[in-house]
C-alpha cells in the first residue's frame, strides 16, 4: 500500500487530508508539527511515499522539517508538498526553496490534491 505522513497542527486538517488520502488509497500516518513528522520518518520501518506538510505550525514549522529531512540522504528522494494557508508568494518559495517538491493553497479540493500527486508522479488510484 502507498504510504503518506500528513503533517499539520490543525486536528481538523489532518483529518481533511486523511480522509482525501485514505480515499486515493494511501495509509495515512499524521503528526501535529514538524518535530513528530521526523520523528514518525525516524521510527518508521518503511519510508512514506508522499510528505504532506504545512508551513506555520509551533514546535517544528515547514521551513525547518523540509530542510532537516532533505539532508538526510535517507529521506532525500521522499516526495514534500508543502499545504498552507500562506498567502505569501516568498513564504511558499522559502519552503520549495528548502526542498519541498510542490504546495498546496489551503483550502484545496480533493481533485487539485489528486492533481498534484500525479505531477510529482506518486502513484494515486
Amino acid at each position: 500500500m502507498t504510504k503518506a505522513l500528513a503533517i499539520d497542527d490543525s486536528r481538523a486538517m489532518r483529518a481533511l487530508i486523511s480522509r482525501m488520502l485514505k480515499g486515493m488509497g494511501f495509509e495515512v500516518e499524521t503528526a501535529e508539527h514538524g518535530q513528530a513528522g521526523l520523528e514518525c520518518l525516524d521510527n518508521s520501518t518503511e519510508l512514506p511515499d508522499l510528505v504532506l506538510v504545512d508551513i506555520n505550525m509551533p514546535v517544528m514549522n515547514g521551513y525547518d522539517f523540509v530542510a532537516t529531512m532533505r539532508a538526510d540522504e535517507h529521506y532525500a528522494n521522499v516526495p514534500v508538498v508543502v499545504v498552507t494557508s500562506e498567502t505569501e508568494m516568498s513564504q511558499v518559495m522559502r519552503c520549495l526553496d528548502a526542498g519541498a517538491d510542490e504546495y498546496l493553497m489551503k483550502p484545496f479540493t480533493a481533485d487539485a490534491l489528486h492533481d498534484k500527486l500525479a505531477v510529482l508522479g506518486v502513484v494515486v488510484s
